[in-house]
């Protein structure tokens, strides 16, 4: 191979003038973008594709909102009924590799060379992390889920006096309440555990080590040049990027859905505000505002700054209801919950013989899919934050830390809302919609008019963190790996997540149409997915070797 480092494009990592050649300058050239007349990055074709299908899908939906709602929700139906096996086979697949680089002597491997160090530390990692990861579906799915599968999803004490029979083999039986708590408590776990932060850990990974290692440009694609070679810079490559863009967009736009939604029915409850639609709009509509504020700061003055005073007044709520609540049975609860996990996981895991359709395909199925269409978004991210790491280093923190303190977050939140009901036997959060059982789990608690504007307030910055973040993210996949595209690229793909929240959520299947879209560019994505954990493979391999 020819020594490339003086040509023009992107130059060989010093030493490694072996891993780029003339013909992937020239390839490299094929992608290159210009500055449009509005101040864009063009990077022909993705951006123009992928920007002119979301702005003709949101004129589509306002258009034909009754119309647009029946698609969606064929969509959500067909997907998840067709192919929950494949959903659950594939995340099953993507924890077990990342167990295999943990204990094999790839883990070895530096994200940037031999001598490269973090560019943060871990307390700022871990905040940029989970404010960017799974912030608002943490607020909004930390009690609701662990009360919906007790009460009816997943062996709980149903109105009907009994546990569901379908899954009276995993030994909850009927009316045993404490088998359906830890049956109830493991369903959650799995959701928040090992599985989606593995998905996470794949693209992450990827795009860390053939970005610092490889010197390939930050996007989806340059994952795949081991496989496809030059030819990622053509259409293949374009096909990626793109279904990258789709995933992201959708996937965001699902959570900001999920955290209008709660932080509506959080003013409702603290304000008489009304609930509906325009409530909605309005705070989607200013918070992306907000948001677009931040974007300007950048990543260190933006992002990097919510996301720490997010994670402090989330830890300050999590210790309060900690303390508060019900602490003994939280922490014997917590280490309960862990052990029914591992008890129940390889049934819960297991893709094929299901018969609790409800739990498998509405919350399973939606689930994997809603994580790999995030899996570009908080991919991208944490690579950028995590140069410096080892490979085993990267994988453990990124897969099983995060896990343990999902695990801690639904139990504190969750147990307590469950401890409610078993113990003292108050039903408000188990009576109230998803969106509110959050505010009347903290109504039983003290101070419950301050906690639950703290928590409107978490989900707010959430929401801001996710939307900054997430345009960050399809900027740099659009302007083909560039993380300096100009801010006037980045506002147009703010504006435009919020955009798509609000038109889904005003189509006639609401918060389901944004499920349907995250299941739709899911499943093209999922197998995107598991090409990818091969090339991550041949390329640490060639790492070893160097």
């Amino acid at each position: 191979m020819t020594d490339a480092s003086g040509t023009e494009g992107i130059p060989a990592p010093e030493g490694r003038s072996d891993l780029i050649d003339t013909e992937y300058t020239i390839g490299q050239d094929n992608i290159e973008s210009s500055i449009g007349p509005f101040g864009f990055d063009i990077h022909n074709p993705v951006f123009l594709i992928s920007g002119l299908s979301i702005v003709a899908f949101v004129f589509y939906t306002l258009a034909l909102p009754e119309q647009s709602g029946a698609v969606f929700s064929w969509l959500f139906n067909s997907v998840t009924k067709g192919f929950d096996w494949f959903f659950l086979g594939a995340a099953n697949i993507f924890v077990i590799f990342c167990l295999f680089l943990i204990v094999t002597p790839l883990g070895s491997v530096r994200l940037g060379g031999r001598e490269a160090s973090p560019d943060y530390t871990y307390i700022g990692w871990f905040a940029m992390l989970f404010a960017a990861g799974m912030g608002i579906g943490l607020m909004f799915y930390g009690v609701s889920e662990p009360m919906s599968h007790f009460s009816s999803s997943m062996g709980g004490v149903a109105s009907e006096g009994g546990v569901r029979t379908d899954w009276a083999p995993l030994g909850a039986a009927a009316g045993d309440e404490a088998a359906a708590v830890r049956l109830g408590m493991a369903a959650t776990i799995f959701h928040w555990g090992l599985h989606p932060w593995a998905i996470y850990a794949i693209v992450a990974l990827a795009l860390a080590l053939f970005s610092y290692n490889k010197g390939l440009p930050l996007t989806i694609r340059s994952a795949f040049y081991p496989i496809l070679g030059e030819r990622v810079w053509g259409w293949p490559g374009h096909v990626i990027d793109i279904l990258a863009v789709f995933a992201t967009l959708f996937g965001l736009a699902t959570s900001l859905g999920f955290g209008a939604t709660q932080a509506s029915a959080g003013l409702n409850e603290l304000f008489g505000i009304p609930l509906g639609s325009t409530t909605e709009v309005l705070l989607i509509t200013g918070i992306t505002a907000i948001a677009l504020i931040s974007v300007l700061r950048g990543l260190d003055g933006g992002v990097k700054v919510l996301s720490e005073i997010n994670m402090g007044l989330a830890a300050l709520l999590l210790l309060f209801v900690l303390f508060v609540g019900p602490t003994l049975m939280i922490l014997t609860g917590f280490v309960d919950a862990l052990g029914a996990y591992l008890q129940y996981l390889p049934a819960l895991s297991m893709p094929v013989g299901r018969e609790d359709v409800n739990f498998s395909q509405g919350w399973t199925s939606f689930y994997w899919a809603w994580w790999i269409s995030w899996s570009p978004f908080v991919g991208m991210f944490i690579a950028r934050v995590s140069r410096g790491r080892t490979v085993r280093e990267f994988v453990v923190c990124v897969l099983l830390i995060p896990s343990l303190v999902c695990v801690l977050w639904m139990s504190v939140f969750g147990g307590t809302a469950v401890h409610q009901v078993v113990a003292d036997g108050y039903t408000a959060a188990q009576d109230a919609p998803l969106e509110l059982q959050l505010f009347k789990m903290l109504d039983a608690l003290p101070l419950s008019g301050i906690t639950s504007f703290i928590g409107i307030l978490l989900v707010v910055v959430f929401f801001v963190t996710s939307s900054d973040s997430g345009s960050l993210v399809i900027d740099t996949i659009t302007a083909g790996g560039k993380v300096d595209a100009p801010v006037t690229q980045r506002v147009f793909w703010c504006i435009f997540e919020g955009a798509v929240a609000i038109v889904l959520l005003l189509s006639a299947g609401g918060l389901q149409s944004l499920q349907s879209m995250v299941i739709s560019t899911g499943l093209p994505f999922t197998i995107v997915l598991l090409v990818m954990c091969w090339s991550i493979f041949r390329g640490l391999q060639a790492e070893r070797r160097s």
